[in-house]
């Protein structure tokens, strides 16, 4: 029986799984890669050592099960997106580091929706080109070596397949492909959602030579067979979907009007539109949900929050409240409540729907009573009122009731979470057994793209909270966590 597997390359680990075409995980292994902050605001990543995880993650893997290239008939790939990478056609080596999705470095006072009809995005600091732009622009010599065809920019899934279709060895004599998907492409500012290419005016204008981008491809077909000797060798790659895309993917919202919730680093809904795209007037992006090969694209709204487990993570690592990032579970739900403790944890500003580049994190309603119980509930409290404002953004755009919303993502295994979220949202909220749906979309794009599938991996049984909370409750926590977020203001 063939094997699929999947690279996940996120923003703190990579990893990588074999799976059986009835959806079951029989081997995975993940590394963590190093966070970049070399300034405030500033996030990076190496990609070398991205590219050294991605190839330790799929080796242990396949020999945890002693299974070799022979027996994968397919690999997908899915990624951070924004993330911008630049490096030498000849050599293979970056010209400078990764510069990741949150980092705010490319910030600018021009009209922020001059590019939104076209693109679906807002010029700020979130696509990627402006992040390629930097680092022609700040990197000696780099704009002039891009102008004579010396540098190639992609996103993450581009850097990736370059490296695994041979790199700068070219192995087998056939050259390295250099491409993107759909998906990808649509979160760098410079596709054109209709035409599904790359458009002139705004490379130039942007400041991003266009001989330097990847060719776009459908999300579900054939990219490119892995070249580099060993492991995978001659694996075709026929799925790619960047990482929220994949996480819709896999959680089967492939109908209009299906929604789906990702809590990981950040927390990402998104909404498929259908085969046309929509223009949100509510703070919500428009993008590519997927395409698949002799297909028309489907398109989604996307609501992005900046921060979501990453805040665990920074109550752990740089204030040590936690030990570890489960302990917030256990540690929130000593206390019926956050005794008035509010957290907005807008590090790199606010995303959407409110798209604050001003706004700084605030801790708010701190007494001697409160204890890092309560900023452990009040965290949790965060992530779930950022998803209620983007939910309720979408509700305004689409003109329908949310009434399920579907959750995937590391954080879900917080049951103490998934019961507040769906009292605060007042609506159910269903997760899957299997909540690794980004990982499992990118296999099922990849099943689906070599015939071995024809709808996407099954992802096991489903658990459902429903709301338990008293209206004036649900009002009073809303009213305190809006009063802080308008003390967040003004302070970037």
């Amino acid at each position: 029986m063939p094997f699929i597997a999947a690279i996940d390359q996120g923003t703190t680990t990579t990893r990588f799984i074999l799976t059986t075409v009835e959806g079951k995980v029989v081997a995975h292994a993940q590394y963590e890669h190093k966070q970049i902050m070399p300034r405030q605001g500033w996030v990076e990543h190496d990609p070398i050592e991205i590219w050294r995880n991605t190839r330790r993650a799929a080796g242990e893997a396949m020999a945890s099960h002693d299974i070799s290239e022979e027996d994968i008939a397919a690999l997908g790939v899915t990624n951070q997106r924004e993330t911008a990478v630049v490096w030498e056609k000849s050599t293979g080596k970056p010209i400078y580091n990764a510069i990741v999705w949150q980092d705010t470095r490319t910030n600018h006072d021009g009209d922020p929706v001059r590019y939104k009809k076209a693109t679906g995005l807002l010029h700020n600091s979130y696509p990627a080109a402006p992040k390629w732009a930097w680092i022609l622009d700040n990197v000696p010599g780099a704009r002039q070596r891009a102008e004579n065809g010396e540098l190639l920019a992609g996103t993450i899934d581009s850097w990736l397949m370059w490296n695994l279709t041979g790199g700068a060895r070219g192995d087998d004599g056939h050259e390295a492909v250099h491409v993107t998907d759909v998906t990808n492409a649509s979160r760098t500012l410079l596709m054109d959602l209709k035409t599904l290419d790359w458009d002139d005016a705004l490379c130039e204008e942007l400041g991003v030579p266009r001989a330097m981008l990847p060719e776009i491809c459908p999300s579900v077909g054939e990219f490119g067979v892995v070249r580099r000797r060993g492991q995978l060798s001659g694996v075709p790659i026929t799925g790619v979907l960047g990482d929220q895309q994949a996480a819709l993917f896999g959680q089967g919202c492939l109908d209009h009007g299906d929604a789906k919730m990702t809590y990981g680093t950040g927390l990402f809904m998104l909404l498929n539109t259908g085969a046309t795209p929509q223009h949100s007037e509510n703070g919500m992006l428009t993008t590519v949900a997927y395409q698949r090969a002799g297909g028309d694209p489907v398109y989604a709204l996307e609501g992005s929050v900046a921060v979501g487990g990453s805040l665990i993570q920074w109550l752990r690592d740089q204030l040590g409240v936690l030990r570890t990032a489960a302990e917030s579970e256990k540690l929130a739900s000593e206390v019926d409540d956050s005794a008035g403790v509010v957290i907005v944890p807008a590090f790199s500003g606010l995303f959407a729907p409110r798209w604050r580049a001003d706004a700084r994190g605030v801790i708010t309603g701190l007494t001697r009573f409160a204890d890092r119980r309560h900023v452990a509930r009040a965290a949790l409290e965060a992530t779930c009122f950022q998803t209620c404002e983007v939910v309720r953004a979408m509700e305004q755009d689409s003109g329908t009731t949310i009434a399920e919303l579907r959750v995937d993502g590391g954080m879900t295994d917080n049951k103490l979470l998934m019961q507040m979220q769906a009292d605060l949202l007042n609506s159910r909220v269903s997760r899957p057994d299997n909540i690794e749906t980004t990982v499992m979309g990118a296999a099922s794009a990849a099943g689906i793209g070599a015939g071995l599938l024809t709808a996407p991996l099954t992802l096991g049984d489903t658990t459902t909270w429903h709301s338990t909370m008293a209206g004036p409750d649900r009002d009073r926590l809303i009213a305190a966590w809006e009063d802080a977020v308008q003390r967040s203001y003004g302070l970037g």
